[in-house]
């Protein structure tokens, strides 16, 4: 499949992708990531080792679309929690050490 990153076209194959992350240990990361065979792969790491590229050269957007289009599964940042609002009680109560009640 030929897909642009950092404005270099690329002919990527999964079994390339797959061939080229193999021997590579995922680094720690809490972004987005790809799952490549059972392991977790930040989307930079992913993205540095199949184009051979500085990874402040392309975005993890790139890198994701290419690698979904290939066929891999793949996880972007979860999106927050909602918040729970204290009442001004709680909050005081908080800030004093006492157990805040829901």
């Amino acid at each position: 499949m030929r897909c642009v990153i950092a404005r270099f076209p690329f002919e990527l194959t999964k079994s390339g992708v797959l061939e080229s992350m193999k021997g590579i240990k995922p680094e720690p990361g809490t972004g987005e990531s790809v799952i490549i065979g059972r392991r977790h792969y930040p989307v930079k790491q992913v993205g540095q080792v199949v184009t051979r590229q500085d990874r402040r050269d392309f975005s993890a957007a790139e890198v994701l679309r290419a690698m979904t289009q290939l066929g891999f599964t793949c996880r972007t940042l979860a999106t927050a929690a909602p918040v729970r609002r204290l009442s001004p009680l709680q909050q005081a109560s908080a800030m004093l050490g006492a157990p805040v009640s829901v």
